[in-house]
């Protein structure tokens, strides 16, 4: 009896909780407006709406204080051919530099104060190196942990051994040897190289190889690069708005009548596109007589290493030590100006670069005395380096585009631009991009208050864009067809402000590389054997236009890196707009099916594809 009256008071108490629980939900369900009639309270379907596509000629875009520069030259079936140029500023790496141990100024008064070691040091260039690196994929993937890049590695096979030298990867990794070379092995971890075992290994002492990226062309033949002074003053600041204000530069201004004296040496200008890292040889420090540092190397990423003409720095930098030219950047700048930069001799390369990461090394010697040894100097070696633009843009630089005129079939869709487009033309660098109105010609809301109307709830909502295989390609001169590269991906943006459609806050990436980030979003090349795409998710904007009733124009171009928001100046059809700076650094381009196509292309027709969910 007891144990009936110990459990009689909760019992209650629980019933009465559930009694109240299910009356709330009752009362909750009525308050949205939702009563739940039948087996089927929700529907979910799909309903297509119309878009109106746009082309726009992109007659030239602002190229400077850009990420990344395009050099040579890069054919496109479709597009024609466009040339890069570069024309660069070069900084100093302090105002007044010394070189050697004393200024110039206390090397001209040796004859006239009481030291001894103040006399001219007599600096000598003895070489010069123009590095500028290739770009390199952001995440070398190496899936099995056995330090070679999954790009040069069998992923699958935990135990491989790419050079066959008989010592697995993940072996040569921990003995410091190359495992992508059989001639550097060390089978029984003594730390000497076999088979002799006479020399010492010094570890990670070789170039790696590292999986590169945005070089489209002819990898294999090799190239010049043309390094000229250029007389052409690069301003920082623009005197027509009294110095407040950047000065613009454009791609399709011609810097070529102010290059002047050639600074590459001909007869060292020849480049061979390698993957591995470049290695410097260490100079040796003969104080330290127990370690010969002309054994190990310093490393650089792979890219273009060049050496340059060492009159022309003896002449224009050392023989200045301590002159106004010299004094600080803005005095250095308007004395040498900068360096024009092109590539000749392969007329099938196109490199993407990245400037900020460019240097000129210039190696001299200099006399040097002390106190023990008066009458006899020691020859010392310095490095002084050169940036270009610098990490921090600092500097200027400028891309030129010098480009083929399109057929007269592109020509006059991009210039048709009040016209809804059959074909889609977007191209890279200073090319062609589209503007999309949803819904109907006037971006009005009739469809939208519809849906309000209706209470949809939208699940997603995407666009569509299919490739047009044909216009992709063209006849080569062996009369076969030639498709162009497609672009990796699209970039839709509201015009009226230049933001992107995704929120970076709310997205789905995986990792920081362009193909990691914004997976919600997509835009994504989609291969398929009945025909390529890309699809946009748009489902936020569409949500966003049902709250707040804006409905705008968007953009549509490529893009290499889906996070290059910024936006920059462009002459569009005669009028300066600001853009989206992403299509500029690529070359790539490519053609899609609009709105307004024939009957036989209706399944591949740009529409707005809408999923929702309404209550009944």
């Amino acid at each position: 009896m007891k144990l009936v009256n110990r459990f009689q008071f909760p019992t209650l108490l629980g019933a009465l909780f559930i009694l109240i629980v299910f009356s709330s939900c009752e009362e909750d369900l009525t308050t949205i407006g939702g009563e739940i009639v039948g087996d089927t309270p929700f529907t979910t379907s799909k309903e297509v709406f119309n878009v109106y596509a746009y082309n726009n000629k992109i007659n030239a875009v602002q190229t400077n204080k850009l990420a990344v520069y395009q050099l040579g030259a890069y054919n496109d079936p479709v597009y024609g051919r466009t040339e890069g140029q570069i024309v660069t500023q070069m900084q100093l790496a302090s105002g007044n530099p010394t070189f050697g141990t004393y200024s110039q100024s206390s090397e001209d008064g040796s004859e006239t104060d009481d030291s001894v070691f103040t006399i001219p040091e007599e600096e000598k260039v003895t070489e010069v190196y123009l590095y500028i690196p290739y770009l390199t994929k952001s995440v070398q993937n190496d899936t099995d942990s056995d330090g070679v890049p999954d790009e040069f590695d069998d992923v699958v096979d935990e135990d491989n051994d790419n050079d066959g030298d008989g010592v697995s990867n993940l072996l040569e990794a921990a003995s410091g040897t190359d495992p992508l070379d059989a001639s550097s092995v060390d089978a029984n971890f003594d730390g000497l190289y076999d088979p002799e075992n006479t020399e010492a290994i010094i570890s990670n002492n070789f170039a790696r190889q590292i999986d590169l990226d945005s070089i489209y062309g002819d990898r294999d033949t090799p190239f010049k690069l043309n390094v000229k002074r250029s007389t052409f003053y690069l301003r920082d600041y623009d005197p027509e708005t009294n110095f407040t204000e950047a000065q613009n530069y454009f791609s399709d201004r011609d810097y070529n009548s102010f290059a002047t004296e050639t600074i590459s040496i001909e007869e060292e200008n020849e480049i061979v596109i390698s993957d591995k890292e470049i290695l410097i040889t260490e100079e040796d420090d003969e104080s330290t007589e127990d370690v010969d540092e002309s054994l190990t190397f310093t490393k650089l990423n792979p890219g273009i290493y060049l050496p340059l003409d060492n009159d022309f720095f003896q002449e224009n930098i050392l023989d200045k030590e301590g002159s106004s030219e010299l004094l600080n950047q803005n005095n250095f700048e308007e004395y040498l100006r900068g360096l024009h930069i092109s590539l000749t001799s392969n007329e099938d390369l196109m490199l993407l670069l990245d400037l900020s990461n460019a240097s000129i090394t210039m190696t001299y010697t200099y006399e040097a005395y002390d106190a023990d040894n008066v009458e006899s100097p020691s020859i010392e070696t310095e490095d002084y380096v050169f940036s270009l633009i610098g990490t921090t843009f600092t500097g200027n630089a400028v891309n030129t585009f010098i480009s083929e005129d399109y057929s007269t079939e592109i020509s006059e869709a991009i210039n048709a631009t009040e016209q809804n487009a059959e074909k889609i033309y977007l191209k890279g660098g200073s090319g062609a991009y589209a503007t999309i109105k949803l819904f109907d010609e006037n971006n009005s809301l009739d469809v939208i208050n519809q849906i309000k109307a209706n209470n949809w709830i939208i699940n997603e909502a995407r666009l569509v864009f299919y490739v047009e295989e044909e216009a992709n390609q063209a006849i080569n001169a062996a009369n076969t067809y030639e498709s162009s590269i497609k672009p990796p991906r699209l970039y839709l943006f509201n015009t009226e402000d230049n933001s992107a459609l995704y929120n970076s806050f709310t997205e789905y990436s995986t990792d920081v590389t362009p193909f990691g980030l914004f997976l919600n979003y997509n835009g994504f090349l989609e291969e398929s054997s009945s025909g390529d795409s890309y699809s946009i998710n748009i489902t936020e904007y569409i949500n966003s236009i049902i709250e707040d009733g804006t409905n705008e124009t968007l953009g549509l171009m490529i893009t290499p890196n889906i996070e290059t928001t910024t936006a920059l100046n462009a002459n569009v059809n005669g009028e300066l707009l600001e853009l989206p700076i992403a299509p500029t650094i690529s070359p790539l381009g490519t053609v899609l099916y609009g709105s307004n196509v024939s009957s036989e292309n209706l399944d591949k027709k740009l529409q707005l594809e809408i999923f929702y969910t309404k209550t009944n």
